[in-house]
């Protein structure tokens, strides 16, 4: 066994047994949700912060997530290659990006340490670098035809399809492919729009304006806190702004670490996203969030999280941190909230009311793990308004030593009916509907 694999599996054993010693003292905090969480202090972990990952084992035959009462959940198609999004297309095609975070050159010992365990939970390695599209003929929810629309791509992410123009955001770019409705493959080159920096976080999620004028792009940070210097990181932890008749880019709000899924609420109108938060503070600090996006605004990073607190970490900035502004509702910390929908009153059985779905792919970071469910986070005039409720549970074993899936992507499915849930673990993609 190579050495940072022993350090990585020695850095999990400390932070279990602290996270038990903890229970027997009766000091393990409730999660940090909602619009007004009580947010522990922060506790610096130093070099060496909390690395626990549970092995990617994958579901077994027949096995399943556990959905909530009143729903179940199929395959609507397995054994792809790390599906991550999930675009479904007005004629009821279903197209999903398949794309793998490339192991960089460790640097230092907890890097070795970092690598190893994103490599024991298969979060590391070749990328398919593809795009596939998904056809249920039939309408029996499992796609029976399966499609290479696009490959050769560099690791592709969010995908949009205005008119007769099929997005895609690349890491280094948004990259515009003439389509053809119907069409299962594309062979046209495609057109660079706009160049971004690889590296680091690198998903660029795609959400088009109601208009189709504008595409809005979460670009993530590419370190932690800036630990590069603030140069490293210019056009990163934001969301752009492309405009699609002029190509001109501009960055719509910043100080967002990590901006993944992003959605419209059609109440107000408003972006809404969900955002990672920074490591090395504590199992519950900060948490990540889910919150409204304006025009302009600024929303923390690297100098301070939830508001205005600030992280002694990083060279302050003063002036910025007086204008950061608070998120709306915090989610829990790390549960690695990537996915985001909208979820129209009635779509599934139970959820009554609107409100917001969010794939969570689970933490890697804190010594008791979170995350690794699909959950529902009520809205009313417009606002978060209630806990989030579980639409599907089960991608983690009760002893938190394997996972059997990771959820991600999130979208409506075709008959506005279903619910379709990326897994890139799993391999699959899950469609949850009525029992």
């Amino acid at each position: 066994m190579a050495l940072y694999d022993v350090f990585a599996r020695g850095v999990a054993l400390v932070g279990a047994g602290a996270i038990q010693w903890r229970r027997l003292r009766g000091t393990v905090r409730t999660p940090a949700v909602g619009t007004a969480p009580q947010i522990p202090a922060a506790r610096p972990q130093g070099r060496i912060p909390t690395l626990k990952m549970p092995t990617a084992q994958g579901w077994a035959p027949g096995q399943l997530p556990a959905a909530a009462p009143g729903l179940r959940v199929n395959a609507f198609a397995a054994g792809l290659k790390h599906p991550r999004w999930i675009q479904v297309l007005p004629n009821g095609d279903v197209t999903v990006a398949e794309a793998l975070q490339a192991g960089g050159r460790p640097r230092s010992l907890f890097d070795h340490a970092m690598v190893a365990t994103m490599r024991r939970a298969a979060a590391l390695g070749v990328s398919p670098n593809r795009i596939t599209l998904l056809r249920d003929a039939d309408g029996d929810g499992v796609a029976e035809q399966r499609h290479t629309l696009l490959d050769k791509l560099n690791q592709p992410f969010g995908m949009a399809l205005l008119g007769d123009t099929f997005y895609v955001g690349n890491t280094d770019g948004v990259v515009a492919f003439p389509y053809t409705e119907g069409s299962t493959t594309i062979s046209a080159p495609g057109s660079r729009l706009t160049t971004f920096k690889p590296g680091g976080h690198w998903t660029r999620s795609l959400l088009p304006s109601a208009d189709g004028r504008r595409l809005y792009i979460g670009v993530g940070s590419l370190s932690n806190i800036a630990d590069h210097g603030m140069t490293a990181e210019q056009g990163r932890a934001c969301i752009h702004e492309l405009d699609l008749a002029s190509n001109q880019c501009r960055v719509f709000a910043d100080g967002l670490r990590n901006p993944v899924g992003m959605a419209w609420e059609p109440v107000t109108g408003a972006l809404w996203t969900v955002v990672n938060e920074r490591d090395g503070l504590g199992d519950e600090t900060p948490p990540d969030y889910l919150t409204a996006v304006v025009d302009g605004g600024f929303y923390g990073w690297p100098f301070c999280y939830w508001g205005q607190t600030v992280d002694d970490r990083v060279p302050q900035d003063p002036a910025r941190v007086a204008r950061a502004l608070t998120p709306d509702y915090a989610l829990g910390g790390h549960t690695a909230s990537l996915g985001l929908c909208w979820m129209p009153a009635g779509t599934l059985p139970g959820f009554d009311g609107d409100g917001m779905v969010i794939g969570q792919h689970g933490s890697w970071n804190r010594s008791t793990l979170s995350g690794y469910r699909v959950v529902f986070v009520p809205f009313a005039n417009g606002r978060p308004a209630g806990a989030p409720r579980d639409i599907l549970s089960g991608f983690l074993a009760p002893d938190e030593s394997v996972s059997f899936g990771r959820p991600v992507g999130v979208a409506l499915g075709p008959d506005k009916k279903s619910l379709l849930v990326a897994d890139d673990v799993g391999d699959v993609i899950w469609r949850v509907t009525a029992a």
